[in-house]
């Protein structure tokens, strides 16, 4: 490029998965590359969710990357669920071993990216006036790094400790001895409730929408079956790329057809149970994302056992969903339903009562319960998938705004491009699809390097895909979603995937349910067809 060029060949916006793996492909390509990464460290949501029992719903073996062969020596998990201190320490390992931290400015936060027309290159502003141009624009923000914000009414009033699972301080927290109340029985505070539930004089859980808890059975992993892990660690994720959601599970080939016999569906269910986490879903009924009596079947089998653990009867019933299994994505417990049979736990029901803040701690509007806390935990989630970029000032050409854009209508292609963008690659962002991410975003990761490289070997500077790739992109992604269960129910019970748990924001889904085949499909057809639905710009000599 030539020395009035931008000063960077692409930058890069945070370092947790997605920048970490988005740096390795670029620096592959040769690229001058920056990182913008608010924190202090890398991790990302690891970074920033260093709450008490925060870790991977994933299994351990199928939570990491895979871009190249030698990277696999960097796996050393010790958890089945590694914890959040194991996650970030892996993505620091990586980072370290590619000498990628060179390429990262940490306590940065960007506040505004804007697409310059006359040149084809983004200018990015951080939070002190710093600016930053680059050819690419790359987002690496994640799904979930935007906590959704504590609004209750009279928070701001409350004397004693207050903290938000998402932004958890890095300083130790004390909760022995102290009265303390958790709002949200999302997957942040089904892993919260039981690690505070032996150290808190009383714990209060505050539930608007219960959730089906799947159990872990989370275990230490030994120096024999790390070694096992390691030399079968190509056939796992190979195993977990072919898999519709990448993880190394395989279906039962079995549906409630198939299994009409009482005890025989049972049996199906108990192995899945006993399993833990995940493969209740996946490996037990291949059609409890679309069979309406298949899952009828499942969601009794998790009531009945949540009535099995939980004593008291009528705790167990409001901790019970009323809701289809898989309406939202169902969390992965640590004995926390157990929790709830301890004395010095209780449950409080807000699903049609509000509540707000006052001095001494909680009370309802209806004026039918006050409670007095020391300390409150906002476990309340997140603005998915277009939160991080939503509030940012990201400006693409005739100075549209990204914020506004997605406010009235998501539209990507496959979740990589967006049109009226040009130059800038999502990483992790909507439309991706749905599942475990460490593997989905390295097969993107893949392909925004596979176009870059054509870029630049055809001497291109720019790329912007049509608006009509990306509405035939919406429409299959939209169909996708309507063909599942849970396409109506989850509006209604306020599924983070769809948004609905935001107020205001539009209900619609913001993550492909196709399976991975199928939404890695479009990509690789696009780039066959020598991105036939891109509109590229020549470097002018």
């Amino acid at each position: 490029m030539s020395p009035s060029g931008p000063t960077h060949d692409a930058i890069v916006i945070g370092a947790g998965f997605s920048g970490i793996r988005a740096l390795w492909e670029l620096d592959q390509l040769g690229l001058r590359v920056k990182c913008l990464e608010a924190g202090s460290d890398v991790g990302g949501a690891w970074y920033w969710n260093c709450y008490p029992g925060a870790r991977t719903d994933s299994e351990a073996w199928v939570y990491a990357m895979n871009f190249t062969p030698d990277v696999r020596e960097q796996w050393d998990y010790k958890e089945r669920y590694p914890s959040q201190k194991e996650v970030q320490g892996y993505i620091r390992r990586v980072a370290d071993h590619y000498d990628l931290v060179r390429y990262i400015q940490f306590n940065t936060r960007l506040t505004s990216a804007r697409y310059n027309e006359s040149d084809k290159t983004w200018t990015v502003i951080d939070q002190k006036g710093n600016a930053t141009t680059a050819r690419y624009f790359i987002p690496a923000t994640g799904p979930l790094s935007i906590a959704k914000e504590p609004s209750f009414k009279g928070l701001k009033n409350f004397t004693g400790e207050w903290y938000q699972a998402a932004s958890w301080p890095k300083d130790p927290v004390l909760f022995e001895g102290k009265r303390i109340a958790v709002i949200g029985t999302g997957a942040t505070g089904v892993q919260i409730i039981p690690k505070l539930a032996s150290a808190a004089k009383q714990l209060t859980v505050f539930q608007r929408t219960p959730n089906y808890v799947l159990p872990g059975r989370n275990y230490v992993i030994d120096e024999s079956q790390a070694a096992e892990i390691k030399k079968n660690y190509a056939e796992t994720l190979g195993r977990a790329a072919a898999n519709p959601y990448a993880l190394a599970m395989t279906f039962s080939g079995k549906t409630i057809r198939d299994a009409t016999d009482p005890d025989s569906v049972r049996q199906i269910l108990d192995a899945g149970w006993e399993s833990g986490g995940f493969h209740f879903q996946f490996e037990t009924l291949d059609d409890l994302f679309v069979s309406p009596e298949s899952n009828r079947i499942a969601s009794d089998y998790i009531r009945q056992k949540i009535h099995s653990i939980v004593r008291d009867s009528a705790m167990a019933e409001i901790l019970c969903p009323k809701y289809p299994f898989l309406s939202k994505r169902p969390p992965c417990g640590h004995f926390y339903y157990e929790a709830f049979n301890r004395p010095n736990v209780d449950l409080v029901d807000i699903s049609r009562d509000e509540i707000e803040m006052y001095e001494g701690g909680i009370r309802s509007t209806s004026g039918q319960g006050q409670w007095k806390f020391d300390m409150i935990i906002f476990a309340i989630g997140f603005d998915a998938a277009t939160g991080a970029l939503s509030e940012i000032d990201v400006r693409g050409k005739e100075g549209q705004s990204l914020g506004d854009l997605w406010a009235r209508d998501v539209q990507t292609f496959a979740g990589v491009l967006v049109p009226g963008f040009p130059n800038m690659f999502t990483v992790c962002g909507p439309h991706i699809q749905f599942g475990n991410m460490p593997v989905i975003l390295d097969l993107q990761m893949r392909w925004i390097g596979k176009t870059i490289r054509h870029m630049n070997d055809n001497r291109l500077i720019g790329i912007e895909v049509s608006s009509e790739a990306a509405g035939s992109w919406c429409i299959h992604l939209d169909e996708m979603f309507q063909k599942t269960l849970f396409a109506a129910s989850a509006k209604e019970t306020g599924s983070w995937f769809v948004g609905a748990n935001i107020p205001g924001k539009r209900s619609a889904p913001l993550f492909y349910f196709g399976s991975v085949q199928s939404w890695l499909s479009w990509l690789e057809d696009e780039a066959r067809q020598a991105w036939k639905d891109m509109n590229f710009s020549p470097l002018q000599i």
